[in-house]
């Protein structure tokens, strides 16, 4: 049985939780708290701007990985229109219609804040955003170069910072939105 078949399996049997394959190894993440949902929902509110004709924005796109059998599934991404041209497989698409990927941590923190860094820049993803709620901290990474990302910027709470324009617009968000509030 390969890591796919399991992570089928998985899918098929253990509702509400997502499995992804990272790094040659299956990640299960259970269902997000209240809080995760909360934040992504303000999150989707605040980039809905970008939900147009030249980008879609989207929850829970899968994202297929270069270079093997791994794929993930970004709490949030924006990805060109023309997405559903370049499936790859079991319902995930071509690193390159990707321009950014967003994770708001939970119980798979160290997946998103490790692991997932490595496997987007190796990608070529433009853009990761990470809310890091245990500690209380956005970054933003750009830049992949050689399989990691060149520029990492971080925001705390109470602080504002600018997507880039690439991503389809210059968005202005608030680290508060992926953060929520404090537990």
């Amino acid at each position: 049985m390969t890591l796919l078949d399991l992570a089928e399996t998985v899918y098929r049997t253990m509702p509400g939780y997502r499995p992804e394959v990272v790094g040659g190894r299956l990640v299960v993440n259970p269902p997000a708290d209240g809080r995760h949902a909360d934040a992504l929902t303000s999150l989707t509110l605040a980039l809905a701007v970008l939900h147009g004709q030249e980008t879609r924005l989207h929850q829970a796109r899968g994202l297929w990985l270069p270079g093997g059998d791994d794929y993930v599934v970004p709490d949030l991404s924006i990805v060109d229109a023309d997405y559903e041209r370049h499936l790859v497989a079991f319902n995930c698409y071509a690193p390159h219609v990707f321009r950014l990927v967003v994770e708001i941590t939970s119980s798979n923190h160290g997946s998103d804040t490790v692991d997932k860094p490595l496997a987007y820049a190796r990608a070529g993803i433009p853009v990761y955003l990470i809310g890091d709620r245990r500690n209380r901290r956005v970054s933003l990474l750009t830049d992949p170069r050689d399989g990691e990302y060149r520029t990492r910027s971080t925001y705390l709470s109470g602080e504002s910072f600018v997507l880039p324009e690439s991503v389809g617009a210059k968005v202005e968000l608030a680290a508060d939105i992926l953060l929520g509030p404090p537990a």
